[in-house]
């Protein structure tokens, strides 16, 4: 039997795969319904159980087809311990209405994987590639590796690759980036930065600051696909925008020559992927509010810029830094975070407060509330002078310098302009990279 392969559409007008198969059989006149085969014998039988054998083996070709082409227009699986069925359906945890819940973030409509699948221009067998979650996999959709942190430690980073980075994006765009946040949330957000951040602390008499410990990995996808699930989405399509946006921490390990990917831990936001700060931003949304609550009962002010809490205290009368530790560390656990044991700093007037990495004691009027420190700008300095008498040091490439400077011009525009002016000079001189 050659002809070309039915579609899942043509499967489906017929009803379901088994009457697909018993159609064509008798499209094919390999279906015989009115033979007694007791009431044969010799040739006629012999010819009769032919006939059946060549129904049985096409039979078996047909339903080998009917599922291939099932498989082409649905999920069907998405690994292990990943809940999933192509059928859309109510159950307990959708909202009662999700589609004003989605018309109130502006977000498309996706009832099911094909329009998701069609939304982000790929193929079912493509989606269920990008999505499929492996304990063990030969192959990765993320590139890995590690820089150092300032407390000597690594941090992992997942770049996605082309092709997952692509979808991410789409996500990002027509959904993570139009779900609400904090007014007291500054990271990766529009019109707001570490100076947005720190320039809501400039002037304190008392800064306080926590971090959240393992910031993206404690962002499981059970909580992603939470947040997509309270977006308006049923639980086939959050299922599935959570796989994407989310992946397993992994140890490259070499067996008989082979390399795999083995995950050592639960999915989560990947530390480089497009979606991550968007999402983790909205995932801290009650966070946010409950901290903020806090903060005002008490009379502090409070921002976070990704897992970087900050209180400032501006009175004059002694603040209640117990309180505030105590009540937040709880807010922080109840919200499924857990605060960091050695990155709780208290900065008190007449030593230098920074947040973000930017000082914000109180300045003189004319200068920007919250300043790049004078030793970054002290080697600014060296560094354009070294490289207009031709004496370039390590790290002072034409392209960092730009970075420096542009970062001084975003914090503070005034004092960034002598460099500025050093930089075109160089630039004009045509000075290598």
């Amino acid at each position: 039997m050659s002809e070309t392969p039915p579609t899942w559409e043509d499967i489906a007008q017929v009803g379901d795969i088994e009457r697909w198969v018993v159609t064509r059989l008798r499209q094919l006149g390999l279906l015989d319904e009115t033979t007694d085969p007791s009431k044969l014998s010799g040739a006629a039988l012999h010819q009769y159980k032919a006939r059946r054998e060549e129904e049985r083996r096409v039979r078996k070709q047909l339903r080998q087809q009917g599922w291939a082409a099932f498989r082409q227009a649905h999920l069907v699986h998405l690994g292990a311990g990943v809940f999933h069925h192509d059928t859309p359906d109510q159950d307990r945890y959708d909202l009662p209405d999700p589609e004003t819940q989605r018309e109130l973030n502006a977000l498309p409509e996706l009832k099911d994987a094909q329009a998701l699948a069609k939304a982000l221009d790929l193929s079912i067998p493509r989606l269920r590639w990008l999505a499929f979650h492996r304990e063990v996999d030969s192959g990765s959709h993320y590139q890995y590796w590690t820089i150092p942190k300032r407390d000597g430690g690594t941090r992992l980073i997942s770049a996605p690759k082309p092709t997952l980075k692509q979808a991410q994006r789409w996500i990002l765009r027509q959904i993570a980036e139009r779900l609400p946040v904090h007014g007291a949330a500054h990271g990766f957000l529009p019109g707001r930065s570490i100076v947005s951040n720190a320039a809501v602390h400039a002037g304190a008499r008392v800064i306080v600051k926590l971090d959240i410990r393992h910031f993206y990995p404690t962002v499981t996808w059970r909580r992603v696909k939470g947040l997509f699930r309270k977006g308006g989405y049923g639980e086939q399509v959050a299922t599935v925008l959570a796989l994407l946006c989310t992946e397993a921490p992994r140890e490259l390990l070499q067996l008989d020559g082979q390399h795999y990917h083995v995950a050592s831990g639960p999915r989560a936001l990947p530390q480089g992927a497009p979606t991550s700060p968007a999402l983790s931003n909205t995932i801290c949304l009650r966070l946010d509010c409950r901290l903020s609550g806090l903060s005002q009962k008490l009379g502090f002010r409070y921002t976070r810029y990704a897992d970087d809490l900050t209180f400032s205290w501006h009175d004059a009368a002694l603040p209640p830094l117990g309180r505030l530790l105590r009540c937040a560390r709880l807010i922080l656990k109840a919200e499924g975070f857990v605060p960091h044991p050695d990155k709780t700093r208290i900065l008190r007037l007449g030593r230098r407060q920074t947040v973000t990495g930017l000082v914000v004691n109180a300045a003189p009027t004319d200068s920007s509330p919250a300043r790049v420190p004078r030793a970054q700008v002290r080697r600014l300095r060296a560094a354009l002078h070294n490289r207009l008498n031709g004496k370039p040091g390590n790290g002072e490439s034409l392209a960092q310098l730009r970075g420096w400077v542009a970062f001084l011009h975003m914090t503070d525009p005034e004092r960034a302009q002598p460099f500025l002016a050093q930089l075109k000079q160089l630039e004009a001189r045509g000075a290598d990279e």
